[in-house]
This record gives C-alpha cells, structure tokens and sequence, in this order.
C-alpha cells in the first residue's frame, strides 16, 4: 500500500478541473495506492523521470518511489496546456 502526495500546484489544479475528472483523478491515485494498474491509461515518461495518468483530455505527472511506498503526485491539467506550457516540474 502506497501514500498519495499531492502538491500544492497539483492540487490548486485538480481544484480548477470540472469536479467529476478531478473526482476521477483522486480515485484513481487511490487505486494506484493499493497497487492496482487496472483501467488506468498510465504511460512512463521519456522526457524525464515519472508517469502520466491520463483521464479524457486531462493529464496528471506523477512519481512513485517503492522505497518510501509514496506516490508524488507534481502536477495536472488539460493535456492542451499541459503540454504547451507546464515543464518547471
């Protein structure tokens, strides 16, 4: 069983998103927790270290480390903004 971290700027994000994604989002990062990939458009990151989860045209960074069982979730967005403007993560 993993712990979910949310930063500031992900969370004042999942604030701005329609309240059933970031419902979905917080979900999700809840099954993530209990180890459980299933259903979730998750993809590794290329570009830098970390994964995306990916929810209709929304997007959430995240890192997790298996030696403190932590998922840092670092930011989320619409995947249009998100990949024009957002790589100060």
């Amino acid at each position: 069983m993993f712990k979910v971290v949310y930063k500031k700027k992900a969370l004042k994000s999942l604030r701005k998103m329609p309240q059933k994604i970031a419902d979905q989002f917080f979900n999700a990062f809840d099954k993530l927790a209990g180890n459980s990939e299933k259903g979730l458009d998750l993809k590794k990151l290329s570009s830098r270290e970390g994964h995306r989860l990916r929810i209709g045209g929304y997007r959430a960074i995240y890192t997790q480390n298996a030696e403190h069982l932590i998922i840092l979730v670092l930011d989320a967005g619409h995947a249009e903004v998100f990949i024009n403007e957002r790589t100060d993560y």
